[in-house]
């Protein structure tokens, strides 16, 4: 039975690379984008463009568009700028996503975090990473405490490798892993309720993703 799959952040490097994997399998997949020109990118990949602007949809705007679908994966982001839109984007809106996805009765969320994300993240407040680092704590925490049926993946830094297949979950250090790896593991987590209220940091490693994976 076809899956459907609500991607927020649907133009993204990695939404990208996980659209066309979604939809080989027989998942129907409406990518959320911003832009009206990115309509044709998201529409090669055989995901369905929805243009829509989550930084500034309200909650009943975006519990109607959560609705109806069986998965919210989030893997948006206001790719840096200031400090105020990312706590728009990143925080407040993936928020308002979590709230939406209880509201219209989606049970399942993954959300794609980055490693070391957590109120302990350790980035100084006079860093420009710390408005992301800060957002993110809060959007995962804000998911843990959902009631949801929560996955929260945790990459390490991404970097635009050719994809391995291969992860290492263990790691206590970020290194890197490549985006067509991260792409693979959402897509895997979504067929894997072991992978559901658990926060998975991984890099690239040795282990195959289904297997790495697997509570």
């Amino acid at each position: 039975m076809s899956t459907r799959i609500l991607l927020i952040g649907g133009h993204g490097k990695v939404a990208l690379l996980l659209e066309p994997q979604l939809a080989e399998r027989g998942d129907t997949v409406t990518a959320v984008i911003r832009n009206p020109d990115h309509e044709a990118d998201v529409s090669a990949t055989g995901a369905t463009p929805l243009v829509a602007d989550i930084e500034r949809f309200d909650l009943d705007q975006l519990t109607n568009l959560v609705s109806g679908n069986d998965v919210v994966v989030w893997s948006a982001g206001a790719g840096g700028g200031t400090a105020e839109r990312t706590y728009a984007v990143d925080r407040d809106a993936a928020i308002r996503s979590i709230d939406a996805a209880a509201a219209a009765g989606v049970r399942r969320y993954v959300m794609v975090s980055y490693f070391g994300a957590g109120p302990d993240h350790g980035v100084p407040s006079d860093d420009g990473f710390f408005a992301y680092a800060e957002a993110k704590a809060a959007a995962d925490e804000h998911l843990r405490a959902s009631g949801l049926d929560w996955t929260i993946l945790a990459p390490s830094a991404l970097t635009l490798d050719d994809p391995t297949g291969l992860i290492d979950t263990s790691a206590t250090e970020s290194q890197s892993v490549a985006r067509a790896d991260v792409a693979a593991v959402i897509a895997a987590s979504l067929l894997d309720d072991s992978t559901i209220g658990r926060t998975i940091s991984f890099n690239t490693g040795a282990t195959p993703i289904a297997e790495a994976i697997r509570a």
